[in-house]
């Protein structure tokens, strides 16, 4: 990685980092009228200025799938404003994420919207199935929710695979809270299938 790919990656951390503030400010504030629509004209000023250097290409400079750096994940991206951004490492086979959900990702009052632990669980299952040296596609996700998600509390997530059938993966995920690992909160199964040489061209060869 080159010094230029490098600091376009630390600068899309920081408008991300920048942007994340502004959304959970923007949905805790109780600012007066003419301020919201003062910062509302001011946040279009800024998109219209970053608008103007749309890229052309199917992938943006600084991702690197091949190398998993999606730097606009909605769930791990690091530049995207929609994104926890969920942190994931490797242990023993086991994937483990941990991320904070802040008042942006709100369903029930104070807790997780359903559809976020979803998209949270299907994130770690596929990089665990990913790890495993299987990648695929999600094709079926079963989830089971056992207690609600609470916000502004640090989560631990874990993902392992379970079978392998031929193109075929079986894996496992849970959310818990950081502070008590062995309550589970959500859990799901996923399965995956490996996409054949043909499929693989055919969804992806803009970017293959």
């Amino acid at each position: 990685m080159d010094d230029t790919q490098a600091s376009r990656r630390e600068a899309i951390t920081d408008l991300g980092d920048a942007l994340r503030t502004l959304v959970e400010h923007a949905t805790w504030t109780e600012a007066p009228a003419a301020d919201l629509l003062r910062a509302a004209a001011e946040a279009r000023e800024i998109a219209a200025r970053l608008g103007d250097s749309a890229r052309d290409a199917a992938v943006p400079a600084a991702d690197d799938p091949a190398r998993g750096v999606r730097m606009y994940n909605p769930v791990i991206g690091h530049g995207s404003a929609l994104a926890p951004p969920l942190r994931i490492e490797v242990v023993a086979g086991m994937a483990i994420g941990r991320c904070t959900l802040g008042l942006a990702f709100e369903g029930p009052p104070t807790y997780a919207h359903g559809g976020v632990s979803a998209m949270l669980l299907d994130q770690i299952l596929g990089h665990a199935v990913a790890a495993a040296g299987n990648p695929g596609m999600t094709v079926r996700l079963d989830t089971t929710y056992r207690a609600p998600v609470p916000l502004r509390t640090p989560l631990r997530l874990t993902a392992a695979v379970d079978e392998v059938a031929g193109r075929r993966v079986t894996a496992t995920g849970y959310i818990a809270t950081e502070a008590d690992p062995g309550t589970i909160l959500v859990s799901a199964v996923g399965t995956f299938v490996g996409l054949r040489a043909d499929q693989a061209r055919r969804l992806f060869g803009r970017v293959l």
